[in-house]
């Protein structure tokens, strides 16, 4: 008898042990993990779980939306150009199927403008600006989808700075196949970087970027005031160890 209830006990315990793996692999369990991954900037092993969500649930659009981002993050960290453009890729394709999930999700537009900016980066002529195009679409809806979405924000601020910035054959281009570009400026990029800036105080690349926006406009003091800034601030991903050392690089060439 006594045999019979150890042996019981046994397989009752095997299948609370079953219970609860199945419980601890569920999708808000895999959510929290791979959330937690990512604050400790495990971005690829965080990646990893949010594709291991979407393999349980296609559909599921946080995963997509994070998918996305750290394809673009992962993608920045490549030293090969074809890897780098690998990755880009998975983020607009992440990003795709995030708007088909829901079209009206500011994180949703906030990543596809992310992945196209990427984009901009590897690409050329007449398909770039078609990219610059559609970065500020995506950008602009997803800020008027929310006020307070600080990387969609930042995403504004970089593409002001950088259309600004277009040579006259870029300018030419623009003209000549897309009718032009809206009307782009400094100020216009330190606006959007200083809303970036106050909704998110610890975002590193927005102080990098806004510092580029400030020297631009010749206000040097202020911009080396902000790497300063920023270098007392904690790492929050690994594209900021770039982030830092670009800062450095730019505090003795501005000194």
């Amino acid at each position: 008898m006594h045999l019979r209830v150890t042996g019981f006990s046994v397989i009752i315990s095997i299948l609370l042990l079953y219970c609860s793996f199945g419980n601890a692999q569920s999708i808000p369990e895999l959510v929290r993990q791979a959330d937690q991954l990512e604050k400790e900037m495990k971005e690829p092993a965080a990646y990893n779980l949010f594709r291991e969500i979407l393999r349980q649930n296609p559909d599921h659009l946080y995963a997509l939306v994070r998918c996305s981002e750290l394809s673009s993050r992962i993608g920045k960290l490549q030293t090969v150009k074809s890897k780098q453009m690998e990755y880009y890729q998975l983020a607009f394709d992440y990003a795709k199927r995030a708007l088909k999930v829901n079209a009206s999700s500011s994180d949703a537009n906030t990543v596809m403008a992310i992945a196209y900016g990427r984009m901009v980066l590897m690409r050329s002529g007449g398909e770039k600006i078609s990219h610059v195009r559609s970065i500020k679409s995506y950008a602009e809806k997803a800020v008027l989808l929310n006020s307070h979405n600080f990387k969609a924000l930042h995403v504004l601020g970089r593409w002001h700075y950088e259309v600004s910035d277009l040579n006259m054959m870029e300018r030419a281009g623009a003209k000549l196949f897309f009718g032009g570009l809206p009307e782009a400026s400094i100020d216009s990029s330190i606006y959007y970087y200083e809303r970036a800036r106050a909704l998110s105080p610890a975002f590193l690349l927005n102080y990098l970027e806004l510092a580029k926006a400030y020297y631009r406009k010749g206000q040097k003091n202020k911009a080396v005031q902000l790497l300063q800034y920023l270098s007392r601030l904690p790492n929050t991903a690994s594209e900021d160890l770039l982030v830092r050392k670009e800062a450095q690089q730019l505090l003795k060439q501005w000194r």
